[in-house]
């Protein structure tokens, strides 16, 4: 399970960046897609601290930090969610 979860963190933090690229260059998008890439990358990272725990307690410290984290991640795909879909709505055609 541990190596699943490892890859498949780890598989999360490469397609949020893939996403990243994708993403409009402008102030507004760059703050958030670089919160995303934070927030995503963390998952992975801390997911392999929590592995590395010295005791159980340890490891649930570490587990509650990752889903902080992929939390937070789920936060910034939404709001891009909801601004893609404003923009969309929001799009005039002349």
């Amino acid at each position: 399970m541990s190596n699943e979860l490892k890859n498949r963190t780890k598989r999360f933090a490469i397609d949020c960046w893939h996403l990243c690229t994708k993403i409009p260059k402008s102030l507004e998008y760059d703050s958030y897609a670089r919160q995303l890439l934070r927030s995503s990358s963390s998952v992975a990272a801390n997911y392999r601290a929590a592995l590395r725990g010295k005791s159980d307690k340890d490891f649930l410290n570490e587990l509650r930090i990752v889903e902080e984290e992929a939390d937070e991640s789920v936060f910034w795909l939404e709001l891009f969610i909801e601004i893609e879909d404003k923009n969309k709505k929001n799009y005039v055609t002349f």
